[in-house]
């Protein structure tokens, strides 16, 4: 290439590839992959130089040919490598395969100087101009695999344009005149126009600059149509990808970062991350962005305090030495760059703001704090609050104080919280203080910070002494509820238990005293002194104070403190039933047919338990034996009554005693009312002598009471025309009239007498029958006692019958008994017969007698006359 004066030559190489025909496949045409392979290249190749490779099918798996070769300069190897002998300078290889039918290829080899360059040019230009055929088919099938290569064009090209960026070209034009189009976006649709191709050589174009940013592949379709044939080739996908170049910088996310830290972070504590953004191809240097610090404000030392890692843009502390007090903030120059950090560049700042660390411990303003506190005071009650002060920024965790007691309150009696201001602890107390079981509680109380010590400090700690001041406390029962088990047929005076209570006040020297304080059905009566409770009145299990067999009671026990302070215990007394109310039958009347009547089954209840009910047994008494017939049902538990003879309709009374398993029993009385009828259905047609019906005695009766109406109405008339007619003498003979309502007895010292028989008569002529008709089924008949034989107990059955008459609904008001307390001797108002009517003065009266005779008296009284004298 030194002699200046060597002619272009050019060598035509031609290899030829022995092929075997497949015998199987007779269509499968042989052949060599490229129509035309072009290369250039413009350095010394030595011998031994791989120029490219060359490709052939036979059709079959075969991957090895025997290639030959007109030109000396070039070899092929069996597998298509191509390889220089020679050495050759500024080499353009070429091949061309000539026709489908035979298979060798042709290499165009050409040898310049450079006293040629305007040639070279000219195929610098071909080769660089890529060359696209539209994929050959035969029939529906390929004939072999073809893959269309994306065109790859660069970005921000400054043209000029329209630039050339690739050679679309089909295999008929060497047959037939073919014409070239596109269609697709970037063509006839949206981006219009942005690609175009000459129709007749089949140029492809781009018109302008291409933005990768913007859209960074297009994809459209490339025809060839023969001039008045239509198409001839199928269309074939042209994908264009638009090469980046770095046009963009990076960008921060923010103009200012803001980070903390605190000031006794150690080294390498990560602060916060600054964030840069390249809108340029990630995969490539142009969109990768890289950090560093390039100045810090306030510079303290030559070795940096803070650093930043390259890639994730961490800032971290590289250097220890942050002192809030000196330099609270401190302001970093960040650069973000592309390409390895030395492209395109962006630059923000970084406020790092030092926070105060928990170098300073709280301490407590007083080392000892005292308090007293009253015994069983309520939970939670503020015993004493403690202040504490600390030298960290305030109202800061490193500020912020809280508490714990460390000591001295094993029985965790006190708590203590951290108040609303976070330096003030606040003791409490949990459970109840007792001055008898300790009087005195000292324990220890620690303070820290809600965050831990930066550095190594000692916790401050308070005594705290709470002094118990004792109160007068309740007396205690032991147990707070005692059961005891007794018969409920107990008499009067019997003890049932001794219920007691001790006063936990051992300091006090006081007595404990006790009362009833809730005894419903007024049955039990307890010592004064000593708590032993006896019954003052006879129980009765049946009793509707009475549930499941158990009578409670409350029990109260006082001291005699100046201010008595009252505890209670209740009692619970289960009652053993005892024989003692016999059966009833509860029906009180039945209807029965005199012909042919049906049996009644009557119902029997016994108030007892079990052990004193069934089996019962009945029996007929007077005339009831004759007339009825009455049996116990098959378990003993009814009975069977029937009428055995026939009875002229009426009213009858059936006198039954019924007794329980015990021999327990009594009388009872079952109103009957027999009707005229047959068998169950029960109809009553009432008549009297002489035939008349029911409506004919009531018509007559309501005669003789409109006649009683009537007379009564003239006997009103008359009488108000008497009082009408008797009215001026009246009014003339006016006289005070004195009225006698009622003698209520003398005094204490009256020896009038009293009858109680009416009393007792009262009480023992109740109503048996109305009584157990209307009280309600699921109330208890109340019970009274039978009147006493020793007249000294007469207080006593009073008392009794009195409650047992105020919780009977059915009581008539004759039962109830007025007590009137003394209200003494005599009066210290005087009497009014010493009023002196005359020392009103010299006032004139006798006005009073112009007003009628009713004040005709009055003016006598007041004016002196002569009828001031009753």
């Amino acid at each position: 290439m030194e002699t200046a004066g060597c002619a272009l030559c050019l060598l035509m190489v031609a290899f030829q590839a022995s092929v075997l025909l497949n015998a199987e496949c007779p269509t499968c045409a042989p052949g060599f992959k490229y129509d035309m392979l072009m290369r250039v290249s413009r350095k010394h190749l030595k011998p031994g130089t791989v120029l490219g490779q060359v490709g052939f099918t036979d059709g079959t798996d075969r991957t090895r040919f025997l290639f030959s070769s007109d030109n000396s300069r070039f070899s092929v190897q069996t597998d298509g490598t191509l390889m220089g002998l020679k050495t050759t300078v500024d080499v353009r290889l070429m091949y061309q395969r000539r026709s489908p039918e035979i298979a060798h290829h042709n290499i165009e080899h050409y040898l310049s100087d450079h006293s040629n360059q305007q040639h070279l040019a000219e195929m610098e230009s071909l080769a660089e101009v890529p060359v696209l055929y539209f994929p050959k088919t035969k029939g529906l099938r390929r004939k072999r695999e073809w893959v269309v290569p994306h065109i790859n064009v660069p970005e921000n090209n400054r043209g000029p344009f329209p630039q050339k960026i690739t050679n679309i070209r089909s295999s008929e034009a060497k047959f037939k005149r073919i014409f070239y189009s596109i269609t697709g976006p970037g063509a006839d649709q949206p981006p219009i126009d942005l690609f175009t191709i000459d129709k007749n050589t089949g140029v492809l174009f781009v018109t302008q600059p291409l933005d990768r940013e913007s859209q960074a592949r297009y994809v459209f379709q490339a025809h060839a149509v023969a001039d008045g044939l239509g198409n001839v080739e199928k269309p074939m996908e042209i994908v264009v990808n638009v090469l980046d170049q770095n046009d963009n910088k990076p960008v921060f996310t923010q103009a200012v970062f803001v980070g903390q830290v605190s000031e006794a972070s150690p080294k390498g504590f990560e602060i916060c991350t600054v964030n840069a953004t390249d809108k340029d191809d990630p995969n490539t240097d142009g969109g990768i962005v890289h950090y560093r610090i390039l100045s810090q404000n306030p510079q303290l030392s030559s070795v940096p305090l803070f650093a930043i890692n390259e890639v994730t843009g961490v800032i971290y502390i590289s250097d220890i030495g942050l002192d809030r007090e000196k330099w609270p903030k401190y302001t970093l120059w960040i650069q973000a760059a592309d390409t390895n950090g030395e492209g395109l560049r962006a630059e923000a700042h970084v406020i790092i703001t030092v926070t105060d660390s928990n170098d300073n411990a709280p301490v407590y303003t007083q080392r000892t704090y005292k308090a007293e506190v009253e015994e069983n005071h309520h939970l939670g009650h503020k015993v004493i609050k403690m202040v504490i002060t600390d030298g960290d920024e305030p109202h800061t965790p490193a500020w912020n104080a809280k508490f714990r007691i460390v000591g001295g309150d094993p029985g965790g009696l006190f708590s203590v919280t951290t108040g609303s201001n976070k330096q003030e602890g606040i003791i409490t107390n949990v459970k109840s203080l007792d001055f008898e079981a300790n009087s005195k509680h000292t324990f220890l109380v620690a303070v820290e910070n809600e965050v831990p010590f930066a550095v190594p400090l000692p916790t401050a700690t308070a005594t705290v002494v709470v002094n118990v001041k004792d109160v007068n406390e309740p007396p205690v029962f032991n147990p707070e509820t005692k059961i005891v088990t007794k018969p409920e047929d107990l008499v009067p005076n019997s003890e049932v238990t001794q219920y007691t209570a001790t006063d936990p006040d051992t300091a006090r020297s006081q007595t404990v005293q006790y009362k009833v304080i809730s005894d419903p059905a007024g049955w039990l009566n307890i010592s004064k002194d000593k708590g032993v409770i006896r019954v003052r009145s006879s129980m009765d299990r049946e009793s509707r104070f009475v549930r499941d067999n158990s009578y409670t009671a409350l029990i109260g026990a006082y001291d005699n403190d100046e201010s008595p302070a009252t505890g209670t215990g209740t009692l619970i007394i289960r009652l053993q039933d005892v024989n003692d109310n016999a059966p009833a039958i509860e029906e009180r009347a039945i209807k029965v047919c005199n012909m042919e009547p049906a049996e009644h089954l009557l119902t029997v209840t016994d108030r007892d338990g079990p052990g004193f009910g069934a089996p019962y047994a009945v029996s007929l008494h007077g005339t009831s034996k004759t007339n009825w017939t009455a049996k116990m049902n098959s378990n003993k538990t009814g009975i069977i009554l029937n009428l055995a003879t026939e009875l002229p309709s009426g009213d009858y009374v059936v006198l039954l005693s019924v007794s329980d398993n015990q021999g327990l029993d009594q009388e009872s009385t079952l109103q009957a009312k027999v009707c005229d009828c047959t068998g169950e259905n029960v109809t009553c047609q009432w008549s009297v002598a002489g035939g008349a019906d029911l409506p004919v005695i009531l018509g007559i009766l309501g005669g003789i009471l409109l006649l009683l109406v009537l007379v009564l109405l003239l006997l009103l008339f008359a009488r108000r025309r008497k009082v009408a007619k008797n009215e001026p003498l009246l009014q003339e003979d006016i006289r005070d009239n004195v009225y006698i309502y009622n003698e209520e007895g003398g005094s204490e010292d009256d020896n009038q007498s009293f009858d109680l028989g009416v009393l007792r008569r009262a009480l023992d002529n109740q109503p048996e029958v109305l009584r157990n008709e209307v009280v309600p089924s699921f109330m208890p008949a109340p019970q009274y006692r039978p009147r006493p034989a020793n007249l000294d107990d007469i207080g006593t059955f009073i008392d009794d019958n009195l409650k047992a008459a105020d919780s009977d609904p059915t009581a008539p008001p004759y039962d109830s008994l007025l007590v009137f307390n003394y209200e003494g001797g005599g009066s210290g108002a005087g009497s009014l017969s010493s009023l002196d009517s005359s020392s009103s003065g010299d006032q004139d009266y006798n006005s009073l007698n112009e007003w009628g005779p009713r004040f005709k008296k009055l003016a006598d009284m007041c004016g002196g006359g002569e009828d001031d004298v009753l």
